[in-house]
Parts: C-alpha cells; sequence; structure tokens
C-alpha cells in the first residue's frame, strides 16, 4: 500500500485496538484510548484518557501526552473518522505503566519470562529453534514447510558470509543485493513483492508458496556458489553475480510455469488479519 497511513483492527481479549501504519516511519500508531479501554475497563476510556492525561503532565512531568500524535480513526459506534490520541509502540509501553491493571501487571510478567527465555537460548541454543518451530506449527505450517523454511534461513546465512568475505559490509548493500537476486527471477524488489502479496512489517518467507520459497533459496544458492568461483569484490561486482544467481532461478520459475500454465507468483499470505486503506474509509464516509 503507498499511502502514508492505513489502518488496521486488532483484537485484545476481545477488545478492539485501532491501530494506523505509518509507512515513512515504518511504525504503528495504537489508539491511546483503546488500550486504555482494553487493560483498566473504565466506564468511559476517554474521560478516563482525559483525566490520566492531566495527572501526568502535572504531578508525573510525563511527556507522554505531549508525544501523542492525533491521527482519524473510524468509530465503531457510529462508523464516521475522528481524531484520535495515538502513541507509537514505545509511547504505549511507558502508557501501560501509567494505568492500574491487574491485566498490565500479567503484561510485565511476560515480558519478564520473555527476558527469561532470551538468557536460556544463550546457553542452550535449541530452545530457540524449538520456539520457533512451535511458532509455524500454531500458525498452521506443516513440518515440511517448517524444515524448508529452517535450511533456507542456514543457506541466507552461507550467502551473507560469502559477501562478507567479497567486501560487503554495510546493511543497505545487502539490501540492495538479495533485491537483484528477486527482480531477477520474480520481477519485483522485495519491498514490491512484500505489498503485491499485502504485507508490511511481517516476513515475506513466511508468506510465501513452497515454491517461491523454493525459487528464493535457489536464487540465494546460486548466487553464492557463483560468488565463490568468480570470486567479485565490492557492489558492483557483487550485483553482477546477484543476477545471475537469480536468473539461474528464473528459468526454473520459466520452466515451472510453462508446464503449470499459469504463473507460480501469488499474491495470497498467510495473515490472520486483513489491512484497510484509511484513505478508502474517508471516502466511504
Amino acid at each position: 500500500m503507498n499511502d502514508k497511513l492505513a489502518t488496521i483492527t486488532n483484537l485484545f481479549e476481545g477488545k478492539e485496538i485501532r491501530s494506523i501504519w505509518d509507512s515513512e516511519k515504518e511504525e504503528y500508531y495504537f489508539s491511546v484510548v483503546d488500550v486504555i479501554n482494553a487493560l483498566a475497563e473504565p466506564k468511559d476510556a476517554s474521560d478516563y484518557w482525559t483525566t490520566l492525561k492531566r495527572r501526568m503532565i502535572k504531578e508525573e512531568k510525563s511527556e507522554i501526552p505531549t508525544n501523542c500524535r492525533e491521527l482519524k480513526m473510524k468509530s465503531s459506534k457510529d462508523g464516521k473518522m475522528y481524531k484520535t490520541d495515538t502513541l507509537d509502540t514505545e509511547g504505549i509501553f511507558r502508557l501501560i505503566e501509567s494505568v492500574p491493571s491487574s491485566k498490565a501487571e500479567h503484561f510485565k510478567m511476560w515480558l519478564a519470562a520473555l527476558g527469561k527465555e532470551r538468557i536460556d537460548e544463550v546457553f542452550d541454543p535449541e530452545i530457540a529453534v524449538n520456539r520457533a518451530v512451535e511458532y509455524y506449527r500454531k500458525r498452521g505450517y506443516d513440518d515440511k514447510w517448517i524444515k524448508s523454511r529452517l535450511t533456507g534461513i542456514v543457506d541466507r546465512f552461507k550467502l551473507t558470509d560469502v559477501w562478507k568475505e567479497s567486501g560487503i559490509t554495510k546493511d543497505y548493500e545487502y539490501g540492495i543485493l538479495t533485491n537483484e537476486i528477486y527482480k531477477s527471477w520474480s520481477g519485483m524488489k522485495a519491498s514490491e513483492y512484500k505489498a503485491y502479496k499485502g504485507l508490511r512489517k511481517e516476513s515475506l518467507r513466511d508468506n510465501m508458496t513452497d515454491i517461491e520459497v523454493a525459487l528464493t533459496d535457489l536464487g540465494e544458492i546460486a548466487t553464492r556458489e557463483l560468488a565463490k568461483e568468480h570470486k567479485p569484490y565490492g557492489l558492483e561486482q557483487n550485483k553482477e553475480i546477484a543476477k545471475m544467481g537469480g536468473s539461474a532461478a528464473k528459468a526454473a520459475r520459466d520452466n515451472i510455469e510453462k508446464n503449470l500454465g499459469k504463473t507460480v507468483i501469488s499474491n495470497k499470505n498467510s495473515l490472520k488479519y486483513e489491512y484497510i486503506d484509511e484513505k478508502l474509509l474517508e471516502e466511504k464516509n
């Protein structure tokens, strides 16, 4: 989606939490009153927020109220768009500290447990692998797909290791080379591919079909082996190799599509929610 702002509806224990995606900042902005309603369940979340703002400014000298952005959001009451106080992810975490709620405390405990999990993973990395497998299983992926996905992650590391040896050191350079591979076999940069599938921050590969994942892996493996053989150095030489690797995957794609009689590039994703353009919502109202 090319609009600067778009909305997505989330649910928290049955409570709606409206949020808006800022594609320029790559950040979500959440409705403050919705978060308060989900955590504290007051009679009137708007009145609660008005009182809380005064206290935060006067007593706590908090910057949270001044950091709010007023963005238009669709009201669940009448379906119209109204200016609403929103905070980014960091702001919402800080807001939770100021809202007395048993749910907020539960959330803090969850964060603490999450921190412990990360420490445990340092001593036993298999914990992280098991967590990833369980995550994918819960989202409905079969074991064959999961195995292919994990193998692809390892292969990606092998490719970036070769790129490092070839003089690639900056994050944006890895992005450029990755895009060359994608463009060569799919006709789209990674960001364009994500937009085609209706994705934002979500992983592109996690939303690919088996064939799309296989072609992506083939392009990267071919690039790695070609780089090892031709020993390019620097961004420009590696771009040429990346195009060659992507072309190998394109040849495989062409052959598959010739026999299938249809494209293997899919706009489907694995999301359990739907993004809604704010612009479209405004036009309807």
